[in-house]
């Protein structure tokens, strides 16, 4: 078996962890050394990396991250999922790509074949600013997905994420209806999931408005759960029946918040 083929079979894996009412669960991590505490987890069944932490980690804010910078850190994190050093990662990675930056075929290829199966495709373009258009979003899934094909992983696992609901230069966000409007569109296109972001401005996607989201993609919903009190947990998302749950950055933010407190604690002798 070809290392393409049995990177395919990898994806196809990946792909059929996605299943509405028994969510895959993703801690996701943002450099080697948590992607090696998650993947020794006996409940871990995936990796998957979070932009803005991958870039808080490197001193960078999220809408600053280039493509090389986030490269460098799917590289690094890639590595100690492999075997020996070499071959392909040992269980599913998929990364947070952002908006796939200037040419998303090229992007694509280069997550391949540092052994990915998976990735994180938004519809705002950074670059300008602005939410694409969603013709222009659907082409660039499309784009995605072929690129994924002609380097032998057909069923690469896009996880198409909208920011249809914030609010832009000055500009209402959208409703819960064009969500649902791009979501669908993003699957016809060959997204495996929907990830409709919310935003902390806007206090995130209600549960009544996550209920909508799953049954107009017939489960096929990644939710990005909050790890505080009064937001929906693990179980209260799959009895919903969602079919993919992250955590975005909230693990970095919590170490940090540790970090923060134990050089404190120390440094708090040192007048």
């Amino acid at each position: 078996m070809t290392t393409k083929s049995m990177q395919n079979d990898l994806a196809v894996k990946f792909r059929k962890l996605h299943v509405p009412g028994e969510p895959l669960v993703l801690t996701n991590v943002y450099d080697a050394a948590t992607a090696s505490i998650i993947a020794e987890h006996p409940s871990t069944k995936a990796i998957a990396t979070a932009s803005y932490a991958v870039a808080a980690s490197q001193g960078i804010a999220d809408d600053k991250l280039t493509l090389s910078q986030n490269l460098a850190a799917v590289r690094s994190i890639a590595a100690v999922l492999k075997a020996n050093g070499d071959g392909l990662p040992r269980i599913p990675l998929t990364v947070d790509m952002q908006d796939g930056y200037e040419d998303v075929a090229a992007t694509i290829r280069e997550i391949i074949a540092l052994g990915a199966v998976g990735c994180n495709l938004e519809d705002f373009d950074n670059a300008n600013n602005r939410l694409r258009p969603m013709s222009q979003a659907v082409e660039r899934i499309q784009v995605a997905m072929q690129a994924a094909r002609e380097a032998g992983v057909p069923d690469f696992v896009i996880n198409a994420r909208t920011d249809v609901l914030l609010k832009h230069d000055g500009k209402n966000g959208g409703s819960i209806e064009d969500a649902i409007e791009r979501g669908r569109a993003y699957l016809e296109a060959g997204a495996c999931t929907v990830f409709v972001w919310g935003g902390s401005a806007r206090g995130g996607v209600s549960k009544e408005e996550i209920q909508r989201l799953v049954e107009a993609f017939d489960g096929r919903l990644n939710v990005k759960m909050t790890l505080q009190e009064g937001y929906l947990t693990v179980p209260e998302l799959k009895e919903i029946g969602v079919a993919r749950i992250s955590l975005g950055p909230e693990l970095y933010r919590a170490a940090m918040e540790a970090f923060k407190e134990k050089a404190d604690a120390v440094l708090g002798y040192c007048g």
